[in-house]
């Protein structure tokens, strides 16, 4: 799986700051058919250089289990850049990011 997760964490640094994309975009982009895969790799993740807190559910939550410090530091980071963060939750219309 670290291959997977390699890829995983690639695709997670394209993420520009100011926005969010959700686990599933990540797994279609890569082709997965089993989105935990994304929420493993991205658990498992301690590179401080991959931007894990840039990704949420597909309703726009916070991960409840941010593998750096919890929800508030997701909420932090986010903030920090510029994107609204309202009940832990962050609106999709106007931050999301996809690939094409």
């Amino acid at each position: 799986m670290t291959g997977l997760f390699e890829q995983i964490y690639a695709k997670v640094r394209e993420i520009p700051a100011g926005k969010v994309t959700t686990y599933g975009e990540i797994a279609r982009v890569l082709g997965l058919k089993d989105v935990r895969k994304v929420g493993y790799a991205l658990h498992a993740n301690k590179d401080g250089a991959t931007p894990c807190h840039r990704v949420v559910n597909r309703e726009g939550k916070l991960a409840a289990n941010f593998a750096i410090d919890g929800v508030e530091e997701q909420r932090r980071r986010l903030e920090s850049e510029g994107v609204a963060v309202d009940d832990d939750r962050v609106e999709l219309s106007q931050f999301g990011w996809r690939w094409s």
